[in-house]
This record gives structure tokens, sequence and C-alpha cells, in this order.
């Protein structure tokens, strides 16, 4: 028997938040998603809220909102972000602030506005959806990858601070997977246009955009997430993806850094 949870589910309109919501309402939860544009999509039985997390103030009326109409938040599951590709050097300051402000600032703004009525309660579960390119930086993916290393060292001391209340962080870390984050991704037209970039960066995307698309069914991640909330004290972290991905993340640490770095050229054909 499934015990009934609220839950709030950022970046819901597509991908793995909407796969995700649509997974927990079918185990009979009541779901709250979010999206940055209006939707009245209500196919799923997702109740569907607008709400940019890059502003705490649309946050916080969306929280008030599930408040006022639930009485407490039992699930966040962290779920929004962006994709922007180029090179480092050439990174304007909206396409860094893009980044960091959704994919990591984004994250402890909602945590902010929700973890006051978990301790209320001493109870919750808070899942951030990181990735395995927060554990592996990944070429022309620089700042993306820096967002999700940053959403990795928040949640480990987020984790240690909720402890004392009763609630529960973990980390999702995906690999590649059949969504439409690939077509949705910003591509850096400076990047393109610079003679010394233009044919490494072109190459990668390649590669990158093949290994997406061939990836893992974005359901595999949705059943992984039901199992955390399912269980009472879920795993800190856990990795799910192809296998090869998974594995190599597994050994990252273990393997000296001139063969990990050797590995990540090699399939990066750099």
């Amino acid at each position: 028997m499934v015990i009934q949870n609220i839950i709030l589910v950022t970046g819901a309109s597509s991908g793995f938040g909407k796969i995700t919501a649509s997974l927990l309402v079918q185990q009979g939860h009541i779901v709250y998603g979010t999206s940055r544009k209006e939707s009245n999509d209500t196919t799923d039985g997702i109740k569907m809220l607008k709400m940019d997390v890059t502003d705490f103030c649309s946050i916080q009326q969306v929280v008030n909102q599930i408040i006022a109409e639930q009485g407490h938040i039992d699930v966040l599951i962290n779920n929004a972000g962006i994709g922007i590709s180029g090179a480092l050097e050439l990174a304007t300051e909206d396409e860094i602030s893009q980044q960091i402000n959704t994919n990591f600032l984004g994250i402890a703004k909602v945590c902010s506005a929700v973890l006051p009525y978990m301790r209320k309660e001493r109870k919750g579960k808070i899942i951030n959806i990181s990735s395995i390119a927060g554990m592996i930086a990944v070429p022309f993916q620089g700042f993306y990858s820096a967002s999700k290393f940053a959403v990795e060292g928040y949640s480990e001391a987020l984790a240690a601070e909720v402890y004392p209340f009763g609630i529960r962080v973990c980390l999702v870390e995906p690999g590649d997977f059949r969504t439409s984050f690939t077509a949705n991704r910003n591509i850096s037209n400076k990047t393109l246009a610079d003679n010394d970039y233009k044919e490494t960066f072109v190459r990668i995307m390649k590669i990158i955009e093949k290994e997406e698309n061939e990836g893992a069914s974005p359901k595999l991640l949705g059943y992984k997430i039901c199992k955390l909330i399912s269980k009472k004290n879920p795993p800190f972290r856990t990795l799910v993806g192809p296998t090869g991905q998974v594995l190599f993340a597994k050994l990252k640490n273990w393997l000296p850094n001139k063969l990990s770095h050797y590995i990540i050229k090699k399939f990066y054909q750099i």
C-alpha cells in the first residue's frame, strides 16, 4: 500500500519532470508540477502551476498556495534545469548566469522556501536531480557541469544539516536519456563562429547528441525516484543511466587522474 504524499516537482512540463510526476500520480500521490510558462495540461492529473525557480517571490507564491490547499509538502523533487553548450572562454555573462541561477541557485531557493514547512512537520524528502556531468566534467558543457557539481556539494551539506529534523536529502545522477533536453539545449553562437573552437565543438556536440538520442528511457529514472520516495531511509546517491556511463562514474574516483582524463579525451575524440 502506497502512503499518499503531497509532492512538488519543478520543471514538470516535459522530460524527467513530467514522466516522474505522471508516475507519482498513478501511484495515488497528490502532485504539483511547475513550469516557467502557464500550463493548462491536466491530462495526467498533475496540478500544474507557473513558477520561475530563479525568482524567490514566484517560488514563495507556489509554496504558499500548496500549503494553503494541503497544509504540508512531503516531498520536493528539484528537477528544473537548462543546458547551454559552448566554450567556457567564450560564454557570455547571460549564459553563465542562466546556467548557475537555474540549475543550482534555483534548487537552493526552492529548498529554502519548502524547508520551514518540512522542519515544522519533522519529516520530508528532498530529491535533487544532479547529473553524471556533476561528477565527470563534460567538454563544451562546462558551466552545466559546474552547476551540477555545485548541486552535489550543496546537497551533501544540506543532508547533514536537516538530518536531525527527520528530513532526508537524495541526489539522483542521470546519465544520457532520451528526452526533449537535447532539442531544447542552447548552442553558443560565439563558439560556432570561432575558428579555433568550431571544428572540435561541432564534433563533440554530435557525439553528445548521439549518446543522448540513444540513451535510456526516462521512465527508468521516474521509477527510480518513485522507489526513493517509498523508502523510509533512501540512499543519498542514485546513479542511473546507460551501464557504461554509470560504471565509469562509479570508478572515476578510483582511477588515476591521467587515466580518467585519457578516457574522456578518447571518448570525445579530442
